[in-house]
């Protein structure tokens, strides 16, 4: 037992359980634990973004990138309400997170002080979080505190991870009490869950029985840390993988083993594949709508013809979308390891298999790269899409990490980009918030100093958040933003295009009665926060600034102007019902008669 001040025992958990930083805005609601934190500053950094939607965005690339959780800090009201769009990504693409936020004190519930929400319950923040986080907890004595920041701890690392909530009534920042304190936590990662032996001896059954079996691959296969393992099964038994965005990177995309993505701006030998395929092997993937073409048979998968094998950590995930042939509760890296024992333990051998199979995934390949291949290599004002991909990827270190917001420039990277390693592109995808590609790409850098940090974002998206400019000033954090500018809400105004016979309405940027395309100059924008700032509207200059950009190893900013009519080829399927969705552009479904 040891009488203590709730804020020092906060402080002393976050230092315990090893989190590095806490990204937070100061309220009158939190000033007592910063005075706690204050005294913590050489094991727990605080950084103070300019807005608490960046804050959730920074800790979630912070996760993202080194799988350490990270903290926010919040005061009472408006502060901790501006969490709400961030954490709904972090849970969605399952990013642990410790968000701390401040409420009124206790002597003070239902009195309706300074931002209380007493509508329906005292004290009522955490039925406004409850929904994008996996538990809030709401200790309301100082006693209470440990078991409810180790059971937080607990619930945030394990399983499926992703953010959880303290929501402390500020008095017990400052006031004192008798506690006994938890042990450490310290658990992501350290506990995983297997598959049973019969299972584990079914799925290789299936494997070797497969004439046309496919690895489809998803931010699980990232979050477990189970690249290498993935890599030996494809390469034994020479299986293609098809990877969601979050998966991408955990086998080389230049390995003649990858397929890149799938559904509607998938690449196209990964639909075929897809729906050839006579067995799936989905490990950490939701088989969500883009990545299923809204579960239409016939354009990415043929589910129930085709067998499937679906493993995942996360119980609610398994049977969602398609039901399994087998179903498996199990971390991934548990999982292949599991796998891998079983073909050592039967002698098979590891060599090539299936040749008709992989000879026409190569037609496949090579029928979409000739297709593709020309937008790659066209030099125009403004510039073409493909050739801001293409200059990326040849000016960018196989190490770089990419950061990505919702908008047509994600639509194009996902379909081209080829992800060298596992955890360097982040993406939102299942929430698809914009502001977390200019916002993560910060805590994306913190964690990763030595590695070349770039946000490829959207003019809409940017400009929701260009205080991010700030904070990497204030902090010396030297990533580069590349702003994909169009003057539009790019990919809504391109659904207008397509399903409203080009009857344009609130999605283009225009300025004065003869509507000009209109945006700030991004470019001195950033030069006004301290951000070298650059202008690209020739395709030839792209790369040359990317590389003085990345070189200079301060913060930049490339305002490129992009071709705004031109749009990623779709090889599959995307409803918005009721409308009747557009056929492929590149290829067609395919369905076993």
């Amino acid at each position: 037992m040891a009488i203590k001040k709730g804020g020092d025992l906060i402080a002393e958990f976050l230092v315990k359980e090893k989190v590095p930083y806490v990204f937070g805005i100061c309220g009158h609601g939190n000033v007592g634990l910063l005075d706690s934190l204050r005294d913590v500053q050489d094991d727990v950094k605080l950084v103070s973004p300019r807005h608490e939607q960046t804050a959730v965005h920074m800790a979630d690339g912070y996760f993202r990138v080194s799988h350490v959780p990270a903290a926010t800090l919040t005061s009472t009201g408006p502060g901790s309400a501006n969490l709400i769009m961030g954490l709904a990504v972090a849970q969605t693409d399952s990013s642990a997170i410790l968000s701390i936020t401040a409420n009124v004190p206790t002597s003070q519930f239902n009195r309706g002080p300074f931002q209380e929400l007493n509508q329906n319950h005292q004290a009522d923040f955490n039925n406004v979080i409850k929904p994008v986080v996996k538990r809030s907890f709401q200790p309301s004595r100082v006693e209470m505190l440990p078991l409810a920041m180790r059971q937080a701890a607990t619930t945030m690392t394990s399983g499926r991870p992703g953010p959880v909530n303290l929501d402390i009534p500020y008095n017990l920042f400052m006031e004192s009490a008798d506690v006994v304190e938890e042990p450490a936590w310290n658990g992501y990662l350290s506990r995983r869950s297997g598959a049973g032996a019969e299972d584990v001896g079914r799925v290789v059954d299936m494997l070797l029985a497969a004439e046309r079996p496919v690895i489809f691959i998803g931010h699980g296969v990232a979050l477990s840390e189970a690249q290498d393992q993935l890599c030996e099964l494809a390469k034994w038994l020479s299986i293609p993988v098809i990877s969601s965005p979050n998966g991408m990177g955990c086998i080389d995309m230049e390995d003649p083993l990858s397929l890149g993505f799938i559904g509607r701006n998938g690449a196209y030998a990964a639909n075929q594949a897809g729906r050839h395929s006579d067995l799936v092997l989905a490990i950490g993937a939701r088989f969500d709508d883009r990545s299923a073409s809204s579960w239409k048979p016939g354009y990415s998968w043929n589910f129930p013809h085709t067998k499937l094998i679906h493993v995942d950590v996360d119980n609610a995930e398994i049977g969602r979308n398609y039901p399994p042939d087998l179903g498996i509760l199990a971390d991934a890296k548990a999982f292949l390891l599991q796998v891998l024992a079983e073909l050592e333990h039967r002698n098979v051998t590891a060599e090539p298999r299936r040749k008709t199979f992989w000879d026409d995934i190569a037609k496949w390949r090579n029928e979409w790269e000739t297709f593709v291949r020309p937008g790659f290599e066209m030099h125009s004002t403004p510039i073409r899409p493909e050739r801001i991909v293409a200059d990326c990827r040849a000016v960018l270190p196989d190490d770089a990490i990419i950061s990505l917001d919702s908008g047509i420039h994600h639509n194009w990277f996902m379909q081209f980009w080829q992800a060298r390693r596992p955890r360097s592109m982040l993406n939102t995808w299942g929430y698809s918030g914009m502001g977390f590609g200019p916002s993560s790409i910060l805590g994306a850098k913190l964690a990763a100093p030595d590695r070349v940090c770039v946000s490829i974002c959207g003019d809409g998206g940017f400009t929701m958040v260009p205080h991010v400019l700030c904070t990497a000033v204030e902090y010396n954090i030297p990533v580069v933003w590349v702003v994909w500018n169009n003057f539009a809400w790019g990919a809504i105004r391109d659904l207008q295009y397509a399903y409203f016979e080009g009857r344009e309405y609130g999605t283009a940027f225009y300025s004065g009665p003869d509507k000009k395309p209109y945006n700030p100059d991004f470019a001195a924008w950033a030069r006004a926060a301290g951000v070298d700032g650059y202008t690209v509207t020739r395709s030839q200059d792209f790369a040359q600034i990317l590389s003085e950009a990345v070189q200079s190893n301060r913060p930049a900013l490339i305002d490129v102007h992009v071709d705004a009519d031109i749009r990623p080829p779709s090889t599959g399927s995307w409803e918005l019902p009721p409308i009747t969705p557009k056929e492929p552009v590149f290829g067609k479904p395919w369905m076993p008669s």
